[in-house]
């Protein structure tokens, strides 16, 4: 019994410390590394707590104590717990049941809805309930295959004997969300660790591909902005799609999202590119090129749709700063079309719900001389996947 309890103290002592200024998953780790008298058992259920506690901690408008962590730790955890079987015995027999279930057993009141608080900032077509339901679950991690390592890549995964479920005509591998694929596969070499919807987002150029190298020949002469490429998934998955030489520019406002972008471009054999360090949603930085046929933008975001991951961001986040971002995201914009050749394509990602942050600035650069060509959510809910938003636009004469 003591045992549990020590679980209990302990998460409740990390909750009460931790103030959001870094993730959670590296305070957590700061943590252990420290406390060396946990063992990876005890490690597992103090995190488990901890995150379970964030998912529903608005709805307990976050109030702190024994019930209502256990409460969030029984809501979002559909497997045996010795935890819950010792200080809840009651509450075991209710582990398997739905979601609607275990709130009405609990008898607390609060509702699906109040994990959520911010339903008037999202996008009216936005399912709210399945929304708020997905922050129960911790999303799976899901690959992507890269296109010459296909064969090698898909008899690795039969071989592993572990769960996985091939998706997007198998160049998407879903596994549960604690997999280490790095025991038997290579990642930005074979494969790249990119949700689903992710991986999604320049589907437009990959459906109108031919159209646009045949308006652009010769092929390789295509100029290329990924103008926010963090560590440069979005890149590498442009590469896979055009398969073909391009003249590639990244940029970040972070040095240490560039560096790893250069670790990961090594290993995913992407050489030939221009790189530099500047914040992009200033007037006064000038970009390299006078034109590109291309812009990726990948804007910095709340991240809305990936807080089941983080589910401390929902905890901490304070509805004031969409506004900011959203004007942030305007800057970006405005910033980087004038380098846009004319008929070039703009691609306005974020991984927000918000509709400040995507349908307010999609029609912002409709107004800067765009043609909106196609505008969509991708919502991971159904998938255990993140949800993103994507435009595409093509500049006008």
């Amino acid at each position: 019994m003591s045992r549990y309890h020590s679980y209990i103290n302990t998460a409740v002592k990390l909750i009460e410390t931790y103030k959001g200024e870094i993730p959670f998953n590296s305070f957590i780790k700061q943590f252990f590394a420290k406390e060396k008298k946990f063992g990876s058992k005890d490690r597992k259920q103090i995190a488990s707590l901890c995150y379970s506690y964030y998912r529903l901690g608005l709805a307990f408008n976050k109030q702190l104590d024994t019930d209502n962590l256990l409460a969030a730790f029984f809501l979002c955890n559909n497997q045996p717990s010795e935890t819950i079987n010792t200080l809840k015995p009651e509450w075991g027999e209710k582990t398997n049941e739905s979601a609607a279930v275990k709130i009405n057993f609990l008898k607390k009141e609060f509702t699906l809805a109040d994990i959520f608080p911010f339903k008037n900032e999202l996008d009216e077509t936005i399912p709210f309930e399945s929304f708020c339901k997905s922050f129960l679950t911790q999303p799976d991690l899901f690959i992507r295959i890269r296109p010459q390592h296909k064969i090698t890549v898909i008899e690795k995964i039969k071989k592993i004997g572990l769960p996985y479920h091939f998706m997007h005509n198998n160049t998407c591998v879903q596994f549960p969300a604690a997999t280490n694929i790095d025991n038997f596969l290579e990642p930005d070499k074979e494969v790249v660790i990119q949700d689903y919807n992710s991986q999604l987002v320049l589907n437009y150029l990959q459906e109108n591909l031919q159209a646009l190298c045949e308006k652009n020949k010769p092929a390789e002469n295509l100029s290329i902005l990924d103008c926010c490429a963090a560590s440069g998934g979005k890149s590498i998955l442009l590469t896979d799609i055009l398969q073909q030489k391009i003249n590639l520019t990244v940029s970040d406002i972070r040095p240490g999202s560039i560096s790893n972008l250069h670790q990961r471009f090594k290993k995913a054999g992407i050489k030939n590119y221009q790189h530099f360090i500047t914040d992009i949603s200033s007037p006064k930085n000038k970009l390299p090129s006078t034109s590109y046929d291309i812009i990726i933008c990948d804007a910095p975001c709340t991240g809305s749709g990936t807080w089941s991951r983080t589910p401390e961001q929902l905890y901490f986040f304070n509805p004031s700063a969409i506004a900011g971002f959203a004007e942030k995201q305007k800057k970006i914009a405005a910033n980087v079309l004038p380098y846009l050749k004319q008929d070039g394509l703009f691609f306005y990602i974020t991984c927000s719900v918000f509709k400040k942050e995507n349908d307010e600035v999609a029609g912002y650069i409709q107004q800067q001389n765009m043609q909106l060509l196609q505008m969509q959510y991708l919502y991971g809910d159904d998938k255990k996947a993140d949800s993103m938003f994507v435009a595409v636009f093509k500049k006008l004469a």
